[in-house]
């Protein structure tokens, strides 16, 4: 992909401040100057980002945002560490941000695009809580036809809050869920 990426990128470039005449073999030759090395500062970027967060699901034991967030901290800080700490610190902090933003505009948009689960009203549900939070009593009422209770909601999802601690926790719901069945 850094290949690909700065080739274009390169192509452009080339072409664009190269004089009349001598564009096209100019951007070329740009091509061949610097595709090599963005797409090794890729690879390399990708294969320590690769390595680390396969580190932190085994030292963690679990797969969250915080894996990608941490191995880009992570990733920044060593590929800089060689100009001193001050800046390995800076782009540590930014790898870490950057992947912070990427990690939640990704659950953002999954929550956004995820369907509503659909329930089915079975006669273990009915012993659940309705909306009002009362539990209901009789299920053979219930059965035999006689009173229902006056509404019981199945399409609502569950209350989660506008937390960010609620994001990561549906995560963890998942795979408590996951591991029950």
């Amino acid at each position: 992909m850094g290949a690909v990426g700065g080739g274009a990128v390169n192509l452009f470039k080339g072409i664009y401040n190269s004089p009349s005449g001598r564009r096209l073999p100019a951007g070329f030759d740009a091509i061949r100057r610097e595709a090599p090395k963005i797409g090794g500062s890729f690879a390399v970027w990708g294969g320590l980002f690769s390595a680390f967060d396969c580190t932190l699901v085994a030292l963690r034991h679990k797969e969250d945002p915080w894996n990608p967030i941490l191995s880009g901290a992570l990733t920044g800080g060593v590929l800089q560490v060689r100009y001193g700490f001050s800046s390995a610190a800076r782009s540590a902090a930014f790898g870490g941000l950057l992947l912070g933003l990427i990690e939640g505009v990704s659950i953002m948009l999954n929550r956004m695009t995820a369907p509503l689960p659909e329930q089915s009203v079975s006669l273990d549900t009915l012993s659940e809580t309705s909306t009002s939070g009362s539990k209901v009593e009789n299920v053979s009422d219930i059965k035999s036809g006689g009173s229902q209770p006056a509404s019981i909601d199945t399409t609502s999802r569950p209350e989660t809050g506008d937390t960010w601690g609620s994001a990561f926790g549906a995560f963890r719901q998942h795979k408590e869920r996951a591991n029950a069945k």
